[in-house]
């Protein structure tokens, strides 16, 4: 018996050391940092930043679904170096940035990378992805899948029936002004953007709908906005359901393989098997700024347009006034007085698109506090960097004349 007991700790040991000796680093800090929960927003530092490159492999915390990109990868040609003024390498490591790059023009003037990540990787979104979900209701209503924005949510979710999402419309949805009590306080467990995810369905009702159709309404449909990511889960829910396909293959086929993504991404699932779609989207950096250069070119992509007429002016103009100082809210993307306008995720992720400049900013980071809110000054400094870039683009155009 001692001697069968020997042998398997031999065995063991012997395997063990063999998967760290084959393991890439990214897979070793993995193991030494493995989250023992889903709750990211209760994770340590060293757990984020070794997960949030490796989300989608680790199937006891979440299953995913393949984005497929396509052969014919959207060029990012080298243009001449940004001089911005300030230590980019500074300004990254307060930030605890994992990647940083600067399309101006169409040409790439600058990009870096940190935390030991590199082009080759591929870093959570968070709610960035909610921008992306949101595009995909334009693309559904060009592909005659939905006819407008005005419908009832309930006519294409019908689980949703005689909850309180029963008058609310798809625009309301995507402006988050639906007037359903919900709190998304990142620091509280029992908020419900932190119990949503462990809410057990009802069965054959989406995770989503489950925990969705259970809240109260606060304020008349249209006249109160609060930020809620259940309700972008429910966007993608409404897509999927019109479209009659998964969230990633429609974005795959809408988007990600025809204008040019250079990799696979992969979308996070839920426990009842659809995208989270308020939620993490795995791509590489350069791959989230070729989407803000596909909403920067008006939505074409293969030589087609994907959006109807107006949709992107539409999305990004400011719908409703939020509680965020110097930000506005278009359908599901943040606005701003000059024109400009960003997706934006927890923990520093983020796509920053300014027209008036052919300006695009991608970033992913891991800031110590999922924002401002809940402690720090990462998002502050983050938005001042954009004006940096954009006074260093000014002054570059002015310099030329």
């Amino acid at each position: 018996m001692r001697k069968w007991i020997l042998g398997l700790l031999i065995v063991l040991v012997g395997g063990v050391g063999i998967f760290w000796t084959t393991a890439d680093k990214d897979m070793r800090n993995l193991v030494l940092n493995l989250p023992t929960d889903r709750n990211v927003l209760f994770w340590s530092i060293p757990q984020r930043d070794a997960t949030f490159r490796m989300l989608d492999q680790i199937p006891f915390i979440s299953k995913s679904r393949t984005i497929p990109a396509g052969q014919d990868v959207y060029p990012l040609p080298q243009g001449k170096p940004l001089d911005l003024g300030i230590n980019v390498d500074a300004y990254m490591e307060d930030q605890r940035a994992a990647a940083l790059v600067i399309v101006q023009d169409g040409k790439l003037r600058l990009e870096k990378y940190g935390l030991d990540f590199s082009p080759d990787g591929r870093w959570t979104s968070f709610s960035v992805a909610k921008s992306i979900t949101s595009t995909l209701v334009g693309a559904a209503i060009k592909d005659g899948f939905i006819k407008s924005i005005d419908e009832k949510v309930s006519d294409y979710i019908p689980d949703l029936k005689g909850s309180v999402y029963d008058d609310v419309t798809i625009r309301q949805l995507l402006t988050m002004t639906s007037g359903v009590k919900w709190n998304e306080d990142y620091a509280d467990p029992n908020s419900d953007v932190a119990m949503f995810d462990k809410h057990k369905p009802e069965p054959g009702v989406d995770a989503t709908v489950s925990y969705m159709r259970t809240l109260k309404r606060e304020a008349p449909p249209g006249t109160k906005w609060v930020y809620k990511t259940g309700e972008t889960n429910l966007v993608g829910v409404l897509v999927s359901s019109a479209t009659k396909k998964s969230l990633s293959d429609y974005l795959s086929e809408k988007i990600w393989r025809p204008f040019g993504m250079e990799q696979d991404a992969t979308w996070i699932l839920g426990s009842t098997g659809h995208e989270i779609s308020g939620c993490c989207i795995q791509a590489a950096t350069r791959d989230f700024a070729r989407f803000g250069l596909f909403m920067l070119g008006g939505g074409i992509a293969a030589g087609k347009p994907v959006l109807p007429d107006g949709w992107i002016d539409e999305a990004t103009t400011e719908r409703v006034a939020t509680s965020r100082e110097g930000y506005g809210y278009g359908y599901q993307w943040w606005t701003l007085d000059d024109g400009s306008y960003c997706a934006r995720g927890i923990f520093g992720q983020g796509i920053f698109i300014d027209p008036k400049r052919k300006l695009v900013i991608a970033s992913n980071s891991n800031w110590p506090y999922a924002g401002d809110s809940q402690g720090g000054d990462q998002d502050m400094k983050r938005s001042a960097f954009y004006k940096q870039v954009q006074l260093a683009i000014d002054a570059e155009a002015k310099a030329t004349k």
